[in-house]
């Protein structure tokens, strides 16, 4: 069916309801508002039967529930019947920075004003057993400036019951709140957290195969990937490690060196309606067979990360808490294939934490808008330990305090105002005001 099918029959319906209400004045007479109002419900409802039957119900679809770890939007394509699922979200980013340092030295910084983030989703439901579902992101809007364009994720699941299946391509690694949940009317905040970006460097994907699954209050995923590159330097051009965290060593699907794999694991459960624990876990080599010395000595960087984490999402209240750490090994092999000496170490050990309460001071309020000042503390060590010989760099040991509140006119769209505080053993943080617009469709 086509458009040009679809704008005469909502008119053939139209006509057909003005007929009728000719036809018997006095039943005309008596329609009141509430009768109008049922033949509008009507019409709108045949006008989505034919958009479905036209669309294949993908722009039908809102982006209004998650699914399997995945933001509303992303969550589309497991709605439709069949066919075409079209979705998105985008952010745009204004930071203020102040003019001087903790210690009272100038900032040196920039305020910028920035389109964040672009993206849109496009997957395709074969049937009900097999589906394909990817997001292409636009960052910092032009590739010609400071932008660049990226395949996010592309995988096909095989569902053999409606409750677990398999899924394979490139896919987002379960770790944490926002790593696959990452949407802005999702998180509070205006920029997601130093410890969901530096030990687990969200956004985080790698190309590989594994399962997902729920029963009743469970649900799982697991999967084999491309191990991350901590020396860096390779075909997929990660830079590796650093002193401030493991977020260099993301491949990201790109002629990912393979030489390592990794085992990455994630378990949730619902306790009671709004309340939830989890708990995950990422194994692997991160050297991909990189010779450092003389006589050479293969790098294994064997690389271990968990993070557990709570959330309350219901009477108003959006509270949660995430700890993560990892381990790296082999790391003083590591500095020297990167020519790193003293305090630019890569931890052999890192550490970080946060909580953040929010409340919607509108929910007692007739109305679809929320309101919700929030506030979050945040802490992380990126050099908790490093070998024999190197320093750790207090600049590196954080604390970010976030004052602010989020503005919810409808469910798709957001903006956000907060004021962050930030400090380190060194007294050289810099606070910041932000400002952000997001959207999911």
């Amino acid at each position: 069916m086509t458009g040009s099918v679809v704008k005469p029959l909502i008119w053939g319906l139209a006509v057909g309801h003005v007929a009728l209400a000719l036809a018997s004045p006095t039943r005309a007479q008596e329609t009141d508002s509430l009768e109008i109002e049922r033949l509008k419900r009507q019409m709108d409802a045949v006008t989505r039967q034919l958009e479905e039957l036209m669309l294949g119900r993908d722009v039908v679809v809102r982006a209004d529930t998650s699914r399997w770890g995945f933001g509303p939007a992303a969550s589309k394509v497991y709605r439709v019947q069949r066919g075409v699922s079209i979705g998105g979200y985008g952010e745009v980013l204004y930071e203020n920075f102040e003019s001087q340092r903790q210690d009272g030295s100038p900032s040196g910084k920039t305020d910028q004003l920035d389109a964040l983030r672009a993206v849109v989703y496009v997957g395709y439901k074969f049937n009900d057993k097999f589906l394909f579902n990817s997001e292409i992101e636009v960052e910092h809007s032009a590739t010609s400036q400071a932008g660049s364009v990226a395949l996010e994720f592309a995988y096909v699941d095989y569902r053999f019951t409606n409750a677990a299946g398999i899924r394979s391509g490139l896919v987002l690694l379960p770790m944490g709140f926002v790593n696959e949940m990452h949407e802005p009317t999702t998180f509070l905040g205006t920029e997601r957290p130093e410890t969901e970006k530096q030990i687990i460097p969200s956004t985080w994907r790698e190309v590989g195969i594994g399962a997902f699954g729920e029963a009743s209050a469970l649900s799982f995923r697991a999967y084999l990937v491309s191990g991350l590159d901590g020396a860096g330097g390779g075909t997929s051009k990660a830079s590796g490690f650093s002193a401030t965290g493991l977020r260099g060593g993301r491949q990201k699907g790109s002629k990912a060196v393979a030489e390592d794999f990794a085992l990455v694991a994630r378990v949730d459960y619902s306790v009671v309606r709004g309340l939830s624990l989890g708990t995950s876990a990422y194994y692997g080599g991160s050297g991909q067979n990189n010779v450092v010395g003389s006589p050479p000595q293969v790098i294994g960087a064997e690389t271990f990360i968990w993070e557990g984490h709570s959330e309350y999402k219901a009477h108003g209240f959006d509270i949660r808490g995430l700890v993560a750490l990892a381990d790296v090994q082999d790391v003083a092999l590591l500095n020297q294939f990167k020519s790193l000496e003293n305090t630019e170490s890569i931890g052999e050990r890192l550490v970080g934490w946060y909580v953040q309460a929010g409340y919607d001071i509108l929910r007692s309020i007739n109305t679809s808008n929320q309101l919700i000042p929030f506030a979050r503390y945040e802490h992380l060590n990126t050099q908790r330990r490093v070998p024999s010989g190197y320093a750790s760099d207090p600049a590196n040991d954080r604390r970010i305090i976030t004052l602010g509140v989020s503005w919810k006119p409808i469910s798709s769209f957001v903006t956000k105002a907060e004021y962050q505080f930030h400090s380190n053993q060194a007294n050289t943080g810099i606070n910041q005001f932000n400002l952000a617009l997001g959207y999911v469709f």
